[in-house]
């Protein structure tokens, strides 16, 4: 398993691999993990190291991370890691680990290799191997979209690098026994994007793993104020501008009365530019931002919420994904405000488990009309509401795993 996001890394991006890592041993499969060194790691959550099993074998090299300079040499670092490198500030990792992957596979009779991406670097080592070992069966899995992602439409890479992208892409989906991503919106565009049939193209969702919730209370709390709270990362396209809004009007014009509601951001920001915004808004008194806090505190502090946010922002290629927290907060049982391009992919997902109320990012009315409806709701004591339990449970980690195991059944060689 080549997975250069891996604990104890924090962030969303390691949730999916540490939770195959904990469950694959039930489904008769056991993970090898090659990532990288913990120096250097901007954003470190020990809890998670705790769903490792303790016979997993981690082997860790050196990260060669230009963006983790720090200092005077911050500026240049990310200059060389985001910008020089192709296609990522992992790229230096993966050729430098192109020893130490070999080694593995060759000490341990390793049968599959499965790389998952973000970075794409980790799936640019993943061919090297094919190569080297065209018998092994390597399976890719693509977290998000890699040329057509948003955030690179957004800012798309100068012309030659595109190409070249584009190039390493199609060697990656060409090569691979196996294709694995996130939704089906996706999986049908890297097909259409890179002349392909499809047919070892899979999709398997993000999940909730059950047993994250197992030490917490699940009962609704009783809170002085509404309390809302958002977890996740807020940049590009995935905005507050249009709930700060929403919130500051129906408070500005009476309908919610301002010391009656509470918001909580969790997540890694960049808390001075963040609070501006806030105070620009003059919700300095409603909105608090918490920060980064470990995985396990994250799902307390959902649990002790009453209603959660979903925000993500429209454009281009924005209805292809679901944005990580969704399934996490499906097992809260707390109604869920979900601010999203209306005909994507997350919203059908919110509206098939009934898990919460979808406006659409830029429709200020809508989100208004939403949080008017729970605050009225939860004044009266009557925020409740009924998820789809049956449709939520397909999401469950284990589940997923299972999913996994299945394609790796399929073609094992």
């Amino acid at each position: 398993m080549i997975a250069n996001q891996f604990p104890p890394m924090g962030g969303s991006g390691v949730q999916r691999s540490v939770k195959f890592v904990k469950h694959l041993g039930k489904f008769g499969y056991e993970p090898i993990v090659l990532t990288r060194k913990e120096d250097g790691m901007l954003l470190k959550d020990q809890t998670l190291l705790r769903d490792i099993p303790e016979k997993t074998e981690i082997i860790r090299t050196n990260p060669f991370d230009f963006t983790e300079w720090k200092s005077v040499f911050r500026i240049f670092g990310k200059i060389l890691g985001l910008k020089v490198l192709i296609p990522d500030s992992a790229w230096l990792w993966s050729v430098f680990s192109r020893k130490a992957a070999v080694k593995t596979v060759l000490e341990n009779d390793i049968k599959i290799i499965y790389t998952t991406s973000a970075p794409y670097s980790d799936h640019l080592l993943g061919l090297y191997l094919k190569r080297k070992f065209p018998r092994i069966t390597w399976v890719a899995d693509f977290r998000d979209e890699w040329t057509n992602n948003p955030y690179i439409l957004d800012n798309p890479h100068w012309w030659f690098r595109t190409k070249k992208e584009k190039k390493m892409e199609s060697q990656v989906l060409k090569n691979a026994d196996a294709l694995i991503t996130n939704t089906p919106v996706m999986r049908k565009n890297f097909i259409s994007n890179n002349d392909i049939d499809g047919k070892n193209f899979f999709v398997i969702p993000n999940g909730y793993d059950v047993e994250d919730f197992d030490k917490f209370d699940l009962t609704k709390p009783q809170t002085a104020r509404l309390t809302l709270t958002y977890t996740g990362a807020l940049y590009g396209r995935r905005k507050p501008d249009t709930f700060f809004k929403a919130l500051s009007e129906l408070i500005f014009e009476n309908k919610i009365d301002g010391g009656r509601i509470s918001v909580n951001l969790i997540g890694n920001y960049y808390k001075e530019k963040l609070q501006a915004q806030i105070d620009s808004f003059s919700l300095t008194k409603q909105v608090n931002i918490v920060g980064y806090v470990p995985h396990d505190e994250c799902i307390k502090r959902q649990l002790q919420s009453d209603v959660l946010v979903l925000i993500e922002g429209t454009g281009k290629g924005s209805d292809a994904f679901y944005t990580g927290k969704i399934f996490e907060y499906m097992n809260t049982n707390r109604p869920v405000l979900a601010i999203l391009p209306e005909n994507g992919a997350a919203a059908e997902l919110v509206r098939k488990t009934k898990i919460g109320e979808v406006a659409h990012t830029d429709n200020v009315d809508a989100i208004k009309r939403v949080i008017l409806d729970y605050y009225n709701r939860w004044c009266k004591g009557r925020l409740d509401f009924s998820p789809n339990r049956m449709e939520i449970e397909k999401y469950e980690r284990k589940e997923l795993t299972k999913e996994l195991a299945s394609v790796f059944d399929r073609y094992y060689h």
